[in-house]
């Protein structure tokens, strides 16, 4: 079993009817440091200098290029204004986008016959809030949505 995936050019198109391809957790996780220190107009030289890790190094896991330790996860995290927990939670909803996707053009589809409803939330929105609100940066508090089966 190889240890990196092919190359996603390289990469077989998934059969008609079959899964969806699994996007990989550190891709995700990386793509939301970057939509994150973007959102909050920073440099890769300011978040990394915070978060005590090089800047290409930053860069990397922001690529999805890395497998970063969860120590690197929560300072990169941290010098974000965000809790480790914010950011896998962020990630997580990521991953449940990125799988939902293909079914997501109809509308939502029904779970194994049953109605499905879309409830929105905050997600840690008291620290959340209020490190945003101490580094003048940013918005509201993220939101998350989960979705329930009658």
């Amino acid at each position: 079993m190889p240890l990196r995936p092919a190359p996603r050019a390289a990469a077989p198109a998934a059969a008609p009817g079959s899964a969806p391809r699994q996007p990989l957790w550190r891709d995700l996780v990386g793509n939301v440091l970057r939509r994150e220190r973007q959102a909050q107009e920073r440099t890769l030289k300011d978040v990394a200098d915070a978060a005590r890790i090089s800047v290409p190094y930053l860069s990397e896991v922001e690529r999805g290029r890395k497998e970063a330790s969860s120590e690197v996860l929560a300072a990169a995290a941290a010098a974000l204004g965000l809790d480790l927990a914010d950011l896998l939670a962020l990630a997580h909803g990521d991953l449940l986008l990125a799988l939902r996707r293909p079914r997501a053009r109809g509308g939502a589809a029904p779970v194994r016959g049953r109605a499905v409803s879309t409830v929105t939330a905050p997600l840690a929105a008291a620290p959340l809030a209020s490190s945003r609100a101490a580094t003048g940066r940013g918005g509201g508090p993220h939101q998350a949505q989960l979705r329930l089966a009658a």
